[in-house]
């Protein structure tokens, strides 16, 4: 018998219900809610409250912050994958007059724009919008902080103007361009702009004492598009099956990849902890396990959104404290929980349908001088090359339609494998990126740059 994917384990469940119940206690919040998904399906949704008889469920809206980012950023590369934009366009091409039209598009969604971290005082979580009409309210009369393009470094404003760049392109509010593009087609009926009942309240909790303080709630206006929206654990657990399956309504499963992996130079700290910044989403190591989300904050609420790609497991974790609960690593624990008590049940293997000759000729070992690889054909039709034993340069390939494949990843990401044939039409040696491999070491039947001494390999007399 085996149990039906969309179930969990008791075990696992009330595993589940001890993090979140450690967490809402020790954190000192008045609620905490929680969601896990596995296979793009809603698995689990726990919650606790201080509030007895009253716990919130999975359509209770909580402010969720910069995981607003992640929306904002699907909106961009939708416009991308329109031909609307290129990510390498500067920003004066789209948006002229701002102060910060050298960064590019591709800089503002990965934090390398060099703009301050946060837009000019008052504080802009705790002030209405309205004290801040325009961009340039938002950028301040020194946007920049840091050169275009040189170091990470997180950034409101830079989606603030992310967000402006929409409306003028789309010629309609961010938020009803959100809604109409991203919202409405995943079905996420619960995700808004201003709260909808029910919804929490956001408290803070004093540091020193078990007594609390309501939070303002205010309008973000211009600064909407970095963190003004709210949610409830069953949209976002719809939005992170989203993230890693891709719809072709709103956005691609390429196009998603792209805003998973890293674009950010890495401060010398963040290398230390493994943190990293795709395009709108945040990339953490957590022991061997990559996770990849968002979080957010604003004054009575903290919000993670966890995803770990390969084991198909995904967390939601939504509090109404301004502090106090590490959501980033309850998020974390959830995903780690399912992933290591039910681990994911591979697809069973199946032979290819046919296969091409000449693709089947370059599987099996290859040598880069006397560095040992092998290439395999893999069942979604790409290549890959890594070495026989031990680190090294590895990499997916994908066909280029040609005879060539092209480098999806790591150091050879972007470069060109090229079988070279003999006039025969056998293989000699695979070009890549200029680097000679061939069948035997220094194989003296093949073309080596430089030559292969005639007398051969030798032993020391």
């Amino acid at each position: 018998m085996t149990t039906p994917q969309d179930e969990l384990l008791p075990g696992t469940r009330r595993a589940l219900s001890h993090r979140i119940a450690v967490a809402q206690a020790e954190g000192r919040t008045p609620s905490l809610v929680a969601a896990v998904v596995r296979d793009g399906r809603t698995v689990w949704h726990g919650a606790r409250t201080s509030v007895d008889g009253h716990a919130p469920d999975d359509t209770t809206q909580y402010r969720i912050g910069s995981i607003t980012k992640t929306f904002t950023a699907v909106l961009v590369l939708r416009l991308r994958d329109e031909g609307v934009i290129d990510l390498g366009d500067p920003l004066e091409k789209h948006l002229p007059g701002t102060g910060a039209g050298e960064a590019t598009i591709a800089d503002l969604l990965a934090h390398t724009g060099g703009l301050a971290a946060e837009s000019p005082a008052p504080w802009w979580e705790r002030t209405p919008g309205t004290l801040r009409p325009e961009v340039a309210d938002v950028l301040g009369e020194e946007p920049l902080r840091h050169p275009v393009g040189r170091r990470f470094h997180y950034s409101n404003p830079g989606y603030t103007v992310l967000g402006a760049l929409v409306e003028k392109l789309r010629g309609a509010p961010w938020e009803d361009v959100l809604r109409r593009e991203v919202l409405e087609p995943l079905g996420l009926d619960r995700t808004s702009g201003r709260p909808t009942a029910p919804h929490a309240g956001g408290w803070a909790v004093h540091p020193w004492a078990d007594v609390l303080l309501p939070e303002p709630t205010e309008d973000l206006g211009r600064m909407a598009p970095a963190g003004q929206l709210w949610s409830t654990t069953g949209d976002l657990a719809r939005f992170a099956a989203f993230l890693v399956r891709g719809d072709e309504r709103v956005l691609s499963a390429e196009s998603l990849r792209e805003m998973r992996t890293p674009a950010a130079p890495p401060e010398a700290s963040d290398v230390v902890t493994g943190y990293a910044y795709g395009l709108g989403l945040e990339l953490r190591r957590s022991g061997e396990r990559l996770l990849v989300g968002h979080s957010g904050s604003l004054p009575g609420f903290l919000a993670s959104l966890t995803l770990a790609v390969d084991d198909d497991v995904a967390a939601v974790v939504l509090t109404n404290c301004t502090s106090g609960v590490p959501v980033v690593a309850v998020g974390a624990d959830l995903v780690r929980i399912v992933a290591e008590a039910e681990p994911r049940i591979p697809e069973p293997w199946r032979p290819l349908r046919d296969i091409d000759p000449s693709v089947l000729e370059l599987a099996g070992q290859w040598y880069w001088g006397t560095h040992g690889f092998g290439l395999r054909l893999t069942a979604d039709g790409l290549v890959s090359l890594e070495p026989l034993s031990g680190p090294g340069r590895r990499s997916r390939f994908r066909p280029n339609g040609d005879g060539t494949w092209t480098g999806l990843e790591g150091y050879y990401a972007g470069e060109v494998l090229r079988p070279v044939r003999r006039t025969d039409g056998s293989v000699d040696h695979l070009d890549l990126g200029s680097f000679v491999f061939t069948r035997q070491p220094y194989d003296d039947n093949a073309a080596v740059p430089g030559g292969v001494d005639p007398a051969g390999w030798r032993g020391i007399k």
